[in-house]
């Protein structure tokens, strides 16, 4: 490989091509180009991996996107909480039905729960160094899987407090759940 000129990949000749501030090195876009600048001390001791990070440009901070999930979590999370307990006391007083608990006014807040959540932990997972694609569908399946379970658990409770047979909930016997 002496003398062959290895190209860089068309990603990183992409990035190669980006207007550089008056003064800068511009990015090497062979690998003996990128020798000689190393060797030439254009880049002080970086290596090319390091050579890359310097142009990489991050669009937005992912705290930003976390603390906005945050916020949304929390807002759409307590007007679910209060939407259920509007329903139970509704329920207490003229036994009017708790079931089906799927209607708009409260399948709005779990969705904006379940969005809220997603973003938060997207955002999190962004801050530890995960692409945001991977970050973003890990906190999505992980956000559906929590929340699905308990929909499905509130639902159950529900049932019980209609019928009659309302009883102490375990979380730690995870066979009621499911």
């Amino acid at each position: 490989m002496v003398g062959s000129v290895m190209t860089l990949p068309p990603m990183l000749l992409a990035l190669s091509s980006l207007p550089i501030a008056a003064g800068a090195a511009p990015l090497p876009r062979h690998l003996e180009e990128g020798a000689f600048a190393v060797a030439g001390g254009l880049y002080g001791d970086l290596d090319g991996a390091d050579i890359l990070l310097e142009f990489a440009q991050f669009q937005q901070p992912p705290y930003l996107v976390a603390g906005i999930g945050l916020a949304i979590g929390v807002v759409c999370g307590l007007t679910f909480s209060k939407l259920v307990q509007q329903r139970l006391d509704a329920w207490k007083q003229d036994r009017l039905p708790l079931l089906p608990l799927a209607r708009l006014e409260t399948v709005l807040p779990w969705i904006g729960l379940l969005l809220g959540v997603t973003l938060f932990i997207g955002g999190s997972l962004q801050v530890f160094g995960f692409a945001s694609g991977a970050a973003f569908l890990v906190a999505f399946l992980l956000s559906l899987a929590t929340a699905g379970a308990l929909w499905v658990q509130l639902v159950r409770l529900m049932q019980q407090v209609e019928a009659g047979n309302f009883k102490a909930v375990d979380f730690d016997n995870f066979d009621e759940f499911f």
